[in-house]
Formats: structure tokens, sequence, C-alpha cells
């Protein structure tokens, strides 16, 4: 029986992936939360610049193409008083044998990560 990873699951496969993107970029992390909806997921360093990255994993047909900038507003308002740039880092995942099944522990993934994008 094929074992369908839970939103936490996906979450955490998400925060590797932008985890190992930021890092190859020269972030140097602050503070990781991987605890699901709260945000940002990284508070890290770049060239002594504070930045804040909220992470989201989406689920096929959803597109991480789409910022929904109302459920940010709220993320780049508490990244101000810090003078700190927000970021959104959303990946897209689908179980690779069938875009309809969900990501399961038994099947490969496909992983649609256009990067993280500035809010």
């Amino acid at each position: 029986m094929e074992e369908v990873l839970n939103e936490q699951e996906l979450h955490n496969l998400a925060m590797n992936i932008v985890g190992k993107d930021l890092e190859d970029q020269g972030f140097e992390f602050l503070a990781v939360n991987s605890e699901l909806k709260k945000d940002p997921q990284f508070v890290a360093l770049k060239k002594g610049k504070l930045h804040f990255v909220v992470v989201q994993a989406i689920s096929y047909p959803d597109d991480p193409n789409v910022m929904d900038t109302i459920f940010l507003q709220p993320m780049k308002d508490h990244a101000i008083k810090f003078k700190a740039r927000t970021f959104y880092a959303a990946v897209g995942l689908a179980n690779a044998k069938d875009y309809e099944k969900p990501v399961n522990k038994e099947d490969d993934y496909i992983v649609n990560y256009p990067g993280i994008k500035e809010v």
C-alpha cells in the first residue's frame, strides 16, 4: 500500500530543496523553522543584509509560479520592521508516475521549483 506524504512531510521536502538552493547561493542561516504555518521558514544573511524566506509546498495541479501576495503581506510588513527583504519560495511537487496521484513514499516525485522570488 502506498503511504502518501502528509502536509508536514511535503513541507519538509520543500524546506530541504529551498535550503540547499539558499546554501548554494551563499546565504548564512540565522534561524530555520520547519513548523507548518510558522513564517518565515528561513531567516538568513547574505552580504550583510537580512532576508526572510517563506517556503510553501505546492501540490499538482496548483502552480508554484503564482504568488499569493495577500497571504505574504503580513510577513513583508514584519520584515520591514527588521529592515529585511522578504522572499517567497514555492516548491511544486507531483507524483512522477501519475500527476493525478498524491506524492507518496514509494514513487519518485517531480519538482517544479522556480527559485526564490522577492515579495
